[in-house]
Formats: structure tokens, C-alpha cells, sequence
């Protein structure tokens, strides 16, 4: 038995930020080594415990020994039958992690550890940079661990205005625009996700306990027993009123359901972001300081491929299967928009950013194969994507800071004064454009393999954004690492200590992932054959 099931592990990841966070507000102001020395700590800390965690997993029993739970808040109603003994809202502090979000886990402790380490370009405001920032994480650390509805809403908000702060007071000349175009946007994401929620709530959270003499009629936001519920052809979610024999307020009826899988589309889509809701991840891109990009391109972004995969394909099966080829031809416009856009940049952060867009297309076809195949391909994206942007817009912060402009007409040449970077940069180039042997490579062959099943013409289609990707990759890196370079950056210095560890830290695991991709595979293998089969076959022997 691990020692781990004793301790509530779950509860000191999502914690530990929260008490860096302590720290640095009790250190005084002027102390800004204790504070970047606290804050760096309060992020190693559940970089350790989650690795510790995934080291410990067992994939075959998947997430059941970790989990936490504890009463939240309970909303009492109106008792309308004489015979209820306790008609409530219950809503609980339940924590868990399963194949689908352990390695999303690790990938954000990972990230926030690695740009804790790059706020060294930060120039100001030093403490309450760093509260935000460990408020991030504690915000990105609740995504993922969150198996309450409400619960993970709460810290999906956390992480909109964190980032809204950190956006606005240290990004770059329009930062304040681009922390606006954020929150509008990403707002009205929550606010479309939040009314989904309160409807699955209010109906496929609803159940009865009986005890005795004991009758409860509750309403419930855990998100176990929504999918218990979801999948039990017995369950007053999925009776109709004929069969109760009158009227069921409960039932969720087939345009229902199509309403809130729509909803949670748009609303995780946003965040994805899908085309066309696209135009605010640009300005924050090229806006927000270097380690908030690294957290927003590598982590942010995924949180809206997790829930809608959580929330969206596995609450809503047929659903997705049904728009299986809406969501390809979405993923193949991402794919293909993004490239052809990242080829005509001349600012390198643009390129980056178009790319992202591109990537998360194959995320999206990996949701359309609707298969193990598919669905293993599009975690491992997400995880290859994570690490490979952040490191790139580790490097790009970097430049930034050296030659004070990332345009690539201006730069050139950087591999005679700069080697290391320069090869460090060429190499998450590699990785970002898919060369085998690096992390880059196995995410979209899965993603691309399991949709060759069902749609291969789209498939073709995607496979023509991957050579696209190559070429503008290519074309970006090449152009700053070789050729002629500028009189003026002769002497620019190669990546310091603070930086080289991150730089080094991220290749290693985008190494280790491309050489050793069942470290990851196996451990996602479990839980979408576990979840996603025996949904499915529960609901069609109903």
C-alpha cells in the first residue's frame, strides 16, 4: 500500500501555492531575492508531489485510491411534500485525478516551475507579481483536480482573473487592451460554461437517498454522480414522463442535451480557442511578459481542450459522435488557418501564436476520431504542445530581453554569440513541426491515425498543415539563428544559469516523451478505455 493514500496528496499540490503565496505576502517589500527565492520554492514543491503522484499511479486501477472529499456548501429549498426530510443543493469539495487529467497535472506544476524560474525578466512590482502568479497556479492546479461542477467553475474563474492581472500590469505596450480583449472573451466563455453547468445540475444532478425513514431529494455538482447519472438508462435524467407515470421535471430530453453540448462547445471553445474565437489569444501572445505566455500557450489553452473532452465528449457521447465531423472540419480550419497565417508573420511572437492555433486543430481532430487512438493522440498533444511552447516562448522572452525586438526582419545570425540558445531554440523548432524521436511527432501521428479510420480526406487535409508547419518553423528559426548578423548584437551574452535550468528542464522532458512515449500513453490508455467504453456500452444496453 502507498503512502501516499494516507496523506491528502490532492489537497497539498492544489495548497502549496496558496502557501508561497502567504509567504510572500509577509516578506517585506523590499526583500525581492526572499521573494523570488519563496515564490520559486512554493512552485517546486507540487512539481515534486506531482511527480512523486504520477511515479506512484496505478494505471490499471486508475485515479479511485486519490481521491478527497469534503462537505462544501449545502443551499436548503423549499420542502414542497411533507414526506422530504432534506431538500438541498449539495455541493462538496471533491477532489480526483484520473489518466485524462494526471498528466495535465504534472504538465502545469512542470510549466508554473519552470516560468517561475523566467519572472526574472519581471522589473517591477515584485510581490504583487508574484501573488497573482501563485494564485494562477492554485487557479490551474483546480481545473484539473476539481470533481465538482461548481468547484471547478470557482477556479476556472481563479485562473480568468489572475491572468487579467498579470496581463495588464507587466506586459508590453498594449497590455492593457490585451488583458480586456482577454476578460470579455474568456468571460463570456464562463458565462455560457456556468449555464450548462446549472442545468446539469438540475437535471442529471438530481438523486434521491433513502435511509430508513429518511427521504433526501438532492441536487448535486459532483461530477460522479452527473456521469452516473448521465449513464444509467434508470436514473430520472433518462426517463421519460410516460415512464414515471406523470411528470418528470428531471428528464433530460434530446434537444437538451444537444443545447448543452452546443454550450459547452462555445464555451470551451473559446478557451481552445477554436476559429473563429481566436482573435483575443493573439494579443495576449504578443502583450503579456514571457512567463505569463509560457503559462498561457502551454497550460491555459489546455484547460479548454480538458473540459471540453471532460465535460463536453464524455457527458455527451452521441452527441459528439454526431458532430464528430463538425469537429473535424473545425480542426482541420484550425490547422490550415493558422499555418498559412504563421508562414506571412514577420513578428516571431505571431508565428508562435498562429502556431498554437494550428496545433490545437490536431487536439480538435483527435477529439473527432472519436476513438482510443484519436483520444490518446489528443492528450498527448496537449501535453507535447505545452512543453514545446513554453519553451519556445521562454526563448522568445529571452531575445526579447537581449535584442529588444523579436521582428525577424531585425534578427539574424544569433548562433554565433548566442550557440546555446540558438541550438536549444532549433530544436523546440524540430519538436514543434514533428520530427520523430521528439514529443512533437507522437501526438499528432495518434491524433492523425485514429481519424484516417472514419475521415480520410480530412485527414489528408490535416496532414497538409503539418508540411505547412514545417516550413513556416523552419523558415522563423533559420532566419534568427543563421545568416547575416547584425553589427549591433555581436556581443549579445548566451542564456544564463536562471535560464538555461527551464531551457534544459523542458528539452529533456520533450525528449523523454518523443524516445519514451508510453510514460504517457499508458497512463491515459486506462482511463479513456475505462471511461469512454463502458459509457458507451452502458448507454446502448439501455
Amino acid at each position: 500500500m502507498s503512502i501516499l493514500q494516507d496523506i491528502p496528496i490532492l489537497s497539498l499540490i492544489l495548497l502549496s501555492p496558496l502557501a508561497g503565496l502567504l509567504v510572500v505576502l509577509l516578506l517585506p517589500k523590499h526583500r525581492s531575492g526572499w521573494m523570488k527565492t519563496a515564490a520559486v520554492t512554493a512552485t517546486l514543491v507540487p512539481l515534486a508531489l506531482s511527480l512523486w503522484l504520477y511515479a506512484d499511479y496505478d494505471k490499471q486501477q486508475g485515479g479511485a485510491a486519490f481521491e478527497e472529499k469534503l462537505n462544501w456548501v449545502d443551499v436548503p429549498l423549499n420542502k414542497e411534500l411533507q414526506d422530504i426530510s432534506e431538500f438541498v443543493f449539495k455541493f462538496q469539495y471533491t477532489l480526483g485525478v484520473d489518466g485524462l487529467s494526471l498528466p495535465l497535472l504534472l504538465l502545469t506544476t512542470l510549466v508554473t516551475a519552470m516560468a517561475a524560474l523566467a519572472a526574472v525578466h519581471v522589473k517591477k512590482r515584485w510581490k504583487s507579481f508574484f501573488v497573482w502568479f501563485l494564485l494562477l497556479e492554485t487557479g490551474m492546479l483546480g481545473v484539473f483536480l476539481a470533481r465538482d461542477v461548481f468547484l471547478f467553475f470557482v477556479f476556472f474563474e481563479i485562473t480568468l482573473i489572475a491572468t487579467y492581472f498579470l496581463i495588464g500590469i507587466w506586459g508590453y505596450f498594449n497590455r492593457e487592451r490585451a488583458a480586456n480583449q482577454f476578460l470579455i472573451y474568456n468571460g463570456i466563455g464562463s458565462a455560457i460554461m456556468l449555464l450548462a453547468f446549472v442545468l446539469l445540475v438540475n437535471t442529471a444532478g438530481f438523486r434521491i437517498d433513502q435511509a430508513g425513514e429518511q427521504t433526501s431529494f438532492i441536487y448535486s455538482g459532483s461530477y460522479t454522480d452527473i456521469f452516473r447519472n448521465m449513464a444509467d438508462p434508470t436514473a430520472w435524467v433518462n426517463l421519460s414522463p410516460d415512464q414515471m407515470g406523470a411528470v418528470n421535471p428531471f428528464q433530460m430530453t434530446d434537444t437538451m442535451q444537444w443545447v448543452l453540448f452546443i454550450l459547452l462547445l462555445i464555451a470551451f471553445g473559446i478557451k481552445l480557442p477554436v476559429f473563429p474565437f481566436h482573435t483575443w489569444m493573439l494579443k495576449v501572445h504578443t502583450e503579456a511578459p514571457p512567463s505569463v505566455v509560457m503559462i498561457h500557450s502551454g497550460i491555459l489553452l489546455k484547460m479548454g481542450a480538458y473540459g471540453l473532452l471532460r465535460f463536453g465528449v464524455l457527458l455527451f457521447p452521441e452527441q459528439a459522435r454526431d458532430w464528430a465531423v463538425v469537429l473535424a472540419v473545425l480542426g482541420v480550419i484550425n490547422i490550415l488557418y493558422g499555418a498559412l497565417l504563421a508562414f506571412r508573420q514577420q513578428e516571431f511572437k505571431l508565428v508562435l501564436a498562429y502556431s498554437s492555433i494550428s496545433h490545437m486543430g490536431i487536439v480538435l481532430l483527435g477529439l473527432a476520431a472519436f476513438n482510443e487512438i484519436g483520444l490518446q493522440g489528443a492528450l498527448f498533444q496537449l501535453v507535447s504542445h505545452g512543453l514545446i511552447s513554453a519553451l519556445l516562448f521562454l526563448i522568445v522572452g529571452s531575445l526579447f530581453e537581449r535584442t529588444g525586438t523579436t521582428e525577424l526582419s531585425e534578427l539574424g545570425g544569433l548562433a554565433r554569440s548566442m550557440p546555446f540558445m540558438s541550438g536549444v531554440l532549433l530544436t523546440a523548432g524540430l519538436a514543434s513541426l514533428g520530427l520523430p524521436g521528439l514529443s512533437g511527432f507522437v501526438g499528432e501521428f495518434l491524433a492523425f491515425l485514429g481519424l484516417f479510420e472514419s475521415m480520410r480526406w480530412l485527414t489528408a487535409l490535416g496532414v497538409l498543415g503539418v508540411i505547412l508547419t514545417a516550413v513556416y518553423v523552419l523558415r522563423a528559426v533559420l532566419k534568427i539563428t543563421f545568416g547575416t548578423q547584425p553589427e549591433r548584437f555581436g556581443a549579445l551574452k548566451d542564456a544564463r544559469l536562471v535560464e538555461a535550468v527551464p531551457m534544459i528542464v523542458l528539452l529533456a522532458f520533450i525528449l523523454l516523451l518523443g524516445c519514451y512515449p508510453s510514460v504517457l500513453t499508458d497512463t491515459v490508455q486506462y482511463s479513456i478505455g475505462g471511461l469512454f467504453e463502458q459509457l458507451l456500452a452502458t448507454r446502448a444496453g439501455g
